[in-house]
């Protein structure tokens, strides 16, 4: 057996040279074609001719490099929406023969400020733009200098889609590049001036721009004295300190929680102070089934640092995680009976299911090490006593104001602001009760010192009101609570047309009056608001109607109790 294989052995070391032979042979018999020379030398120019190519196109780019300057911006960053809105207002297009036409608003709104009334009701008032279509090249001139323009679509995973914009001007010297882009920023803000952009996040997890809001004036929002001067006082304070908060090691960050019944203008509040402020607002879903820890964490870091987040009803995102109580501990005491008792208990387990964010990964997002420094932090609430002890600390939630119904004095400077005529000597308003308060007075739940100014009311959560308000009076504030309740049905005649003025002195007259006439905290400013909506020109019949009016809410109110 062991000479078999060596045998075997030998006999393929004698072959490999014969192997090699036969192939120097082939390639010989191959070269005697006398095509095959001329093959080769085609592949020797071809290959030449790709050197020499290669060459040239890294010649090319180097000198491109050289003379143009290019940037590209993606569809999801702010800058993009900066320069193609200033894109949108070149003259170039109006003479341009391929342009994509949008009727993209730019986060700005859709309303026009020369537009007038009957100019809004027309189907075709929104604002149209013109664009560079997409796949397609573009030259113009910018302040002397030659520029390209490009935008591309391309995929980006399975399902979606990204534009980039591409620009490339002529110019050795980097900084026209800067140029553009702060112009085109400040084209931009400029627009934005009067509006205030709503974000919230998408199915990816990425801010998105939902719709834009006009700013609301602070002097529209009618609280008890002193209330909106806390507020805002505190704010401006929080925005101009962050050199202070730094020296001292302490985040930069500050939290304001609001709570109330529903339609006592928290929402409102939080608008006119974005307005006034110039921020943004980042709205948080913690509701959504698609969040979670991680995703939530992810989206409070990637705010930018001069916002507003809002995290409206907190405690409906947490109806058991919040209070740390599982469903069978709820004392039928807080519910009112057995039956109650186990409804709550399954609301509760629906929101268990409901929601993936936990109580440590939302207290994580709001000062652990990932979040984001400079925001404001605004969270409301229609159930103060159900949030965690540990979400409410100073830290997170710095100051707790409470909106309560509406006072009379409220109600009175309500009417005021419907019917007070707008004669240039009444554009002034009378000396109002909270001007002249210092912050620092205010105690951190929203109450004063002086009992009678207990509560912080304001108009509304979900209607505005007109936005030119600046008229407000001193009257008398008062305490009772109770539970808001909407108009049940309309008591004043739709079809009338009447739109009487009345004098200053008649307005006084009458909105003292109509306070009377209101039960202290027992109703909302947002139904307080819709009875007068409906008795736009008849200051007068709205005055003797609410007795009636007051009387049938607190029928309706008794059948839903």
């Amino acid at each position: 057996m062991d000479g078999a294989a060596n045998a075997t052995v030998l006999s393929s070391f004698d072959t490999s040279p014969s192997a090699s032979v036969d192939l120097r042979s082939m390639v010989s018999t191959l070269l005697t074609f006398s095509a095959m020379g001329d093959w080769m030398k085609l592949f020797v120019i071809g290959s030449a001719l790709e050197t020499c190519r290669r060459h040239l196109f890294r010649w090319r780019d180097a000198v491109t490099k050289r003379f143009w300057v290019t940037a590209s911006f993606e569809q999801h960053d702010y800058s993009y929406t900066w320069v193609l809105y200033w894109l949108s207002l070149h003259p170039v297009w109006k003479e341009a023969r391929t342009v994509e036409v949008s009727a993209r608003n730019f986060g700005l709104g859709n309303t026009s400020e020369d537009e007038d009334d009957a100019g809004a009701q027309s189907s075709t008032s929104r604002y149209v733009s013109y664009l560079p279509r997409l796949d397609d090249t573009y030259t113009l001139w910018y302040k002397g200098h030659y520029m390209i323009v490009q935008r591309e679509e391309r995929m980006e995973g399975q399902w979606s889609t990204k534009e980039t914009l591409d620009i490339s001007i002529l110019s050795l010297d980097r900084r026209v590049l800067q140029t553009l882009l702060d112009e085109a920023r400040q084209v931009y803000r400029e627009a934005e001036r009067k509006t205030i952009s709503i974000y919230a996040a998408d199915t990816g997890g990425q801010w998105k721009y939902m719709t834009s809001r006009p700013k609301r004036p602070l002097s529209s929002i009618i609280l008890d004295p002193g209330i909106k001067n806390v507020l805002m006082n505190d704010a401006r304070d929080f925005l101009s300190s962050r050199k202070w908060y730094a020296d001292r090691g302490v985040p930069f960050r500050r939290g304001y929680l609001l709570y109330g019944p529903p339609g006592t203008g928290k929402t409102s509040m939080i608008q006119s102070i974005a307005g006034e402020l110039g921020l943004n607002v980042y709205v948080v879903t913690l509701s959504r089934t698609s969040m979670d820890d991680c995703q939530l964490n992810e989206l409070i870091s990637n705010m930018p640092r001069h916002c507003i987040a809002l995290m409206e009803d907190i405690d409906a995102a947490f109806a058991a995680g919040m209070t740390r109580d599982l469903p069978s501990q709820v004392k039928q005491d807080d519910i009112g009976s057995k039956t109650q008792a186990k409804e709550k208990g399954k609301v509760t387990k629906r929101n268990e299911e409901s929601t993936r964010i936990t109580l440590s990964g939302l207290l994580n997002a709001l000062d652990g090490i990932g979040a984001q420094e400079g925001r404001i932090l605004f969270a409301t609430t229609n159930n103060y006593g159900a949030l965690d002890a540990a979400l409410c600390r100073p830290g997170r939630m710095d100051m707790h104001i409470e909106f309560k119904l509406a006072s009379r004095y409220q109600a009175e400077n309500l009417y005021k602001c419907f019917y007070m005529p707008d004669s240039p000597g009444d554009a002034d308003c009378p000396v109002e009760a909270n001007e002249g308060y210092d912050s620092r007075q205010g105690s951190m739940d929203g109450n004063q010192d002086e009992p009678d100014n207990s509560g912080a009311s304001e108009l509304e959560d979900t209607p505005l009101l007109p936005a030119p308000w600046p008229r407000a009076s001193q009257h008398r504030s008062a305490h009772a609570s109770s539970m808001p309740s909407e108009p049940s049905r309309v008591i004043c005649q739709a079809a009338s047309l009447s739109n009487e003025v009345l004098s200053h002195r008649d307005t006084l007259a009458l909105a003292a009056r109509f306070a009377e006439s209101i039960p202290e905290r027992e109703l909302s400013m947002a139904s307080i608001q819709g009875y007068l909506m409906m008795y736009k020109g008849k200051p007068r019949e709205a005055v003797d109607d609410v007795p009636q009016w007051v009387e049938k809410e607190k029928a309706a109110r008794k059948q839903r109790m």
